[in-house]
């Protein structure tokens, strides 16, 4: 009769421990379910982050090569010479900038606002640069800088 009771008890707590380890696995799924569920979703957030960060560095290097050119043409002639709003070339096509070029009164610097629209998950993305670009002087657009007479280097 011992034995029996023994035995008896023996089996419920081998199927009660049974009852615990399913109950353990179930929640050690949900946890590992919603680990994984944030890990996507946290590697969704960083392309999307890295993409936007792309699309700004290239923004920035079109609004600096305007910049650049209008201070090589001259702020003076630019508009004469360039179209001031427009698509950028390719591979950047998506890309589309505007120029707007502020002379001021005689003897200021021209203020200098370049702009690159694109868009980006529907939106429309905007990054504007601004600077103060200084008037040439002289009628020369590319006068001669050498020295009238040669330096002499011996000293």
């Amino acid at each position: 009769m011992v034995s029996a009771l023994r035995s008896h008890s023996c089996t419920n707590y081998f199927v009660t421990r049974r009852g615990f380890a399913l109950i353990d696995a179930i929640i050690a799924a949900v946890i590992l379910g919603v680990a994984l569920a944030a890990i996507l979703g946290m590697s969704a957030s960083a392309v999307s982050a890295q993409t936007r960060g792309e699309q700004l560095q290239i923004a920035a290097m079109l609004a600096d090569e305007q910049l650049e050119q209008v201070l090589a043409i001259g702020c003076e002639s630019y508009g004469r010479t360039f179209d001031l709003r427009g698509a950028s070339p390719v591979p950047h096509e998506g890309y589309r900038y505007e120029i707007e070029i502020d002379a001021g009164s005689p003897g200021d610097p021209f203020a200098v606002r370049v702009t690159i629209r694109w868009p980006h998950a529907g939106r429309a993305r905007s990054l504007s640069i601004q600077t103060l670009v200084a008037p040439r002087l002289g009628a020369e657009p590319d006068p001669d800088r050498r020295p009238e007479e040669p330096m002499g280097r011996d000293a």
